[in-house]
């Protein structure tokens, strides 16, 4: 498939959806405290997207049955939502895809409940910020694998384990559209950046110095093959001429 390019208009139809994605998790991170189900979450961010007059692009998807992907602790990514109460302590990624009117945005985001560790603040931290060092390659003449290589330098230099093979994407009217875009890379190597591309960087880093995973029985679950924590921050960015814009902040 070739890889979709949006106009400015397309491209603001998709910041429509990132801004009450935005807003949402900025209600989901008020919602994660102890004693709270990652279930009760679930319903809590498909009441508000509806309310939004959006809706939860994962319902359905393959099957998928809830709004959200809600991972904890040393499940990294696509986990499903559960009764289970939160525990203090507890690293939650919410990963939400939005629709609003046929446009796509997505963003997932780890939060600790209460206050995290030393080991598991300094995890999320250089998680985040491998995050942004890929937005900051993400401008036109820039290759993916740019992108790719600062985000697993990052994870290199602390010691952390990168998951290969979770990797960012394309979006628009579909949840994953060309290209593919790794958290891993070479410089200069890989497809060019031009102005009209809308991607997902994702990097998703562990603990455990591995990176290694496992797929559970339900064909979803994604958990760290050590059982070390997972973590993972996401945006939607588009490529510009005056540099990424970040269509989920």
């Amino acid at each position: 498939m070739r890889v979709q390019i949006k106009s400015k208009q397309e491209i603001e139809y998709i910041r429509r959806a990132g801004r009450i994605l935005a807003e949402c998790h900025q209600e989901v991170a008020k919602w994660i405290k102890p004693g709270v189900s990652t279930l009760e979450i679930d319903e809590k961010v498909e009441k508000y997207l509806k309310e939004a007059g959006a809706s939860p692009e994962q319902k359905g998807y393959k099957g998928y049955p809830f709004a959200t992907c809600a991972s904890v602790n040393d499940v990294v990514c696509h986990g499903f939502p559960s009764e289970k109460p939160l525990q203090a302590g507890d690293i939650v990624t919410i990963d939400i895809v939005v629709n609003k009117n046929g446009w796509l945005a997505d963003s997932g985001w780890t939060y600790a409940v209460e206050r995290p560790g030393p080991a598991a603040a300094r995890l999320m931290k250089n998680a985040k910020d491998a995050l942004y060092d890929g937005i900051s390659m993400a401008k036109v003449g820039n290759t993916i694998g740019d992108i790719g290589y600062v985000i697993e330098q990052r994870a290199l230099a602390g010691g952390y384990g990168l998951v290969k093979p979770l990797v960012g994407h394309g979006i628009g009217r579909q949840i994953h559209e060309p290209p593919e875009v790794p958290s891993f890379g070479i410089r200069g190597r890989g497809r060019k950046l031009i102005e009209g591309m809308v991607i997902t960087i994702e990097p998703v880093f562990t603990m455990g110095p591995s990176g290694a995973v496992y797929w559970g029985d339900d064909g979803w679950t994604i958990s760290s093959a050590d059982g070390s924590v997972g973590v993972q921050f996401e945006h939607t960015i588009a490529i510009t001429n005056k540099g990424p814009y970040i269509l989920t902040e």
